[in-house]
């Protein structure tokens, strides 16, 4: 007597030949005209949507619109998401602020970086980084990056400081961390402060800590895009209760925490008011109750689109450092040589992704490059402060022929698409193949 099929076997007989006709599917599809020329798009539904809410995030703005209690002063929502953010990350403190940038300016000032210092950036970042550096009247240096991961090259660090430089701010581009192992070693021998831009990064892991806890400080954005996200919002996280007592005055125009109404001691020196506010609180008290499965979801999806990418002549998903021991992505990271795609440009690459209802992008431009850093220069406040000679040179300094390249190779897919499912993981790679296939004729339209 033949023994009856089990339900596992059942399951796993079904996967299989589900697997192969979505196959043939997809390689019908593929073989296609490409959507860009007429033919069939390998997708047309759309990804999911950004920001995602549900009732949590309505009942908490609800809850403050009602108390009345708008103001981080009278109300706990925001104290109560700097114990939560301080937990999660397993950070000592946690100082909620206006938005990334205020996160950045506000450490910055708080470590002291003022008028002639230096600042190491890499010049492939969001340019935050460069204008926190830039309104203390300090001179962003410019380090090159590795192609390879998307991030700031560690081994270059060194040789950019200089007597003026005080602090190297690294940005875990794209959810990824940058080498924080060499990154430390070199600021401690050097007697720099970290602050990590891990605007990009929440809940990215080295060696298994949260990133934003290893540095000095560590700076997150909760805009919109975000992974985790109130519309506008950011919070510093530091181990120093010092330091975190001299974030939330500068932010709090030199207030500390233990105020009554006007009877207070103002404390620091610079401040301004770059406070979130009792909304922003609770819709990220909201937020983070669907965080880490969504963080999950991403990193399944992000795997599984890799593997499909690497197969492909001519993609290079970006690598992570050895020490990565979670990725955050917020962006999926890839460069495309159009060598392997019959000579199609990116630009025409993108746009022929985006008819088979795959939205991409080139990600960022040269930032070093940028004609806001000039006019700044030449501006009265920088020319009084920085001498002629450092100003005169700061062109020659700031040359990242790396950057260059990977600004020409760069493709991105934003966080909203890994949150969907593996079926359109394999859709896009489908829709890759399928371009890589029709090269020429691309080419030629």
């Amino acid at each position: 007597m033949k023994n009856p099929t089990d339900r596992r076997t059942f399951l796993g007989a079904a996967a299989t030949a589900g697997a192969f006709f979505a196959g043939r599917a997809t390689r019908a599809g593929e073989a296609g005209k490409p959507a860009l020329l007429g033919g069939e798009p390998v997708r047309r539904a759309s990804f999911p949507g950004w920001p995602r809410t549900d009732a949590r995030d309505e009942n908490n703005l609800l809850e403050v619109l009602r108390s009345g209690r708008w103001f981080r002063g009278g109300g706990d929502k925001v104290n109560q998401f700097e114990t939560a953010f301080a937990e999660l990350t397993g950070a000592k403190h946690c100082v909620a602020v206006a938005n990334g940038t205020s996160a950045l300016t506000t450490t910055l000032s708080a470590i002291g970086v003022g008028p002639g210092d230096e600042v190491i950036v890499p010049p492939y970042t969001f340019i935050a980084t460069v204008n926190a550096v830039m309104l203390q009247y300090a001179l962003p240096v410019f380090v090159d990056v590795d192609p390879e991961t998307f991030q700031i090259d560690h081994a270059k660090i060194e040789a950019a400081v200089t007597d003026r430089t005080t602090a190297v701010v690294p940005v875990h581009l794209g959810g990824s961390p940058a080498n924080l192992d060499a990154i430390l070693e070199t600021a401690s021998k050097r007697k720099l402060s970290v602050v990590e831009d891990a605007c990009q990064a929440h809940l990215a892991e080295w060696r298994g800590r949260k990133v934003g806890t290893l540095g000095t400080a560590g700076c997150f954005s909760f805009q919109v895009s975000k992974n985790l996200s109130s519309g506008e919002g950011g919070a510093i996280l530091t181990n120093d209760g010092d330091l975190a007592e001299r974030c939330y005055a500068f932010q709090n125009n030199n207030r500390g925490r233990a105020v009554d109404s006007y009877n207070f001691r103002y404390v620091g020196g610079r401040a301004t008011n770059l406070r979130l506010t009792e909304f922003q609180g609770a819709l990220l008290l909201a937020q983070l109750t669907r965080f880490e499965q969504q963080s999950a979801t991403r990193e399944q999806n992000a795997a599984h689109l890799t593997s499909l990418l690497r197969e492909i002549p001519g993609i290079a998903p970006a690598k992570m450092h050895e020490g990565v021991t979670r990725n955050a992505y917020h962006l999926y990271m890839f460069r495309y040589h159009p060598d392997a795609f019959a000579s199609l440009p990116r630009a025409r690459f993108l746009e022929a992704l985006k008819a088979e209802g795959i939205p991409a992008s080139g990600g960022y431009s040269p930032l070093n490059r940028e004609s806001f850093l000039q006019a700044a220069l030449d501006s009265k406040g920088f020319r009084r402060v920085f001498p002629k000679e450092v100003l005169d040179g700061y062109r020659d300094r700031s040359q990242c022929p790396a950057n260059d390249r990977l600004c020409e190779e760069a493709v991105w897919f934003t966080q909203n698409m890994l949150l969907g499912t593996r079926g359109d993981m394999e859709q896009i790679a489908a829709a890759v193949r399928k371009i890589q296939a029709h090269g020429a004729e691309l080419a030629k339209a």
